[in-house]
């Protein structure tokens, strides 16, 4: 089976993004207008796979020195592949070309992060045995919290009380499209807690929310104006993923997170096959916030794991 492997151009940003839509474990985050938003933090380096001059495979990356990554801006990536007219040994045929065609341009490893399943439209983990093929080995393991929306386990009592706290203070939750107001609160607690900002500006994230109105989504937590808490939502399609979780000092009092939470699985996403709370690790996986994780478990969230593998070639 003969293929040819290529660097990405942007002339082909259509081709690109064409193939995008229709691959079976991609989401928006992999189109090139959500790639190319940080394009000036990272050399982009992305591969595309051809067989008789059709792409077969693309695969997000970056490049840092003699090492490639699959893609440092996303949380996930590694090769994205159609779901006809695709198999294991079409991926086995893929690595292998990879393995032959990245030395010749001066790469000794791969940095691999492939989509966890429940971000599949159809089962895509040919690469995990790729992988094993080629010696690959978990170098980060992050562990995160997810529903499966239709068949969920209920909230814990302790979680359903926090709800029933929040809602008899008469606190509303509400889609938005303030991300400044928000904002404030949360790069207020990620300073206090963790010396940090968060890693989206405020611009850069009002940006994306006008690239992708629909799959981006801030819903907040309210009381006589003021804005308590909130989550940022990415939606993919088949998961609702949680991003930027967080409540004042206030909110905190009223317990306002639960009640969102409450609100997104029950309500906004319903009809979403999986809604994903997000990782609870630091450290790449070394360290488990076990407080965060047990919050999340008691209110349904079940183990995905987010591995990272490297490959020496």
């Amino acid at each position: 089976m003969k293929i040819k492997l290529g660097i990405y151009s942007p002339t082909q940003h259509s081709e690109w993004n064409h193939f995008v839509y229709g691959a079976k474990n991609s989401t928006f985050m992999h189109l090139r207008e959500y790639m190319d938003y940080h394009s000036q933090r990272f050399s982009d380096c992305s591969i595309v796979a051809y067989q008789d001059n059709k792409i077969i495979g693309v695969m997000p990356a970056n490049r840092v020195g003699d090492t490639l990554y699959s893609h440092q801006g996303l949380t996930y990536a590694g090769w994205l592949v159609p779901t006809k007219h695709f198999d294991v040994v079409n991926m086995l045929a893929i690595w292998d070309a990879m393995a032959e065609f990245l030395p010749t341009i001066g790469i000794k490893r791969l940095v691999y992060k492939p989509s966890p399943h429940i971000y599949h439209s159809y089962p895509a983990e040919e690469d995990l045995y790729a992988i094993f093929r080629h010696n690959g080995v978990i170098t980060a393991s992050n562990i995160s919290s997810a529903i499966p929306v239709a068949d969920a386990i209920r909230f814990n009592e302790n979680s359903r009380r926090q709800v029933r706290l929040a809602q008899n203070e008469g606190v509303t939750v509400e889609e938005t499209s303030d991300y400044e107001a928000y904002w404030n609160v949360l790069t207020e607690l990620l300073d206090e807690r963790y010396g940090v900002k968060p890693v989206h500006t405020l611009a850069e994230i009002n940006l994306l929310h006008s690239l992708f109105p629909i799959n981006i989504r801030l819903f907040t937590a309210c009381l006589g104006g003021e804005v308590l808490g909130g989550v940022l939502i990415y939606h993919t399609g088949h998961v609702a993923h949680a991003q930027y979780i967080a409540a004042s000092k206030r909110g905190k009092k009223m317990k306002v997170l639960p009640m969102i939470f409450d609100h997104l699985i029950n309500n906004e996403f319903s009809q979403t096959r999986y809604f994903d709370f997000g990782i609870s690790n630091e450290q790449g996986g070394r360290v488990l916030n076990e407080g965060l994780a047990m919050q999340k478990s008691g209110m349904g969230g079940r183990g995905i794991v987010y591995n990272t593998y490297t490959i020496e070639f």
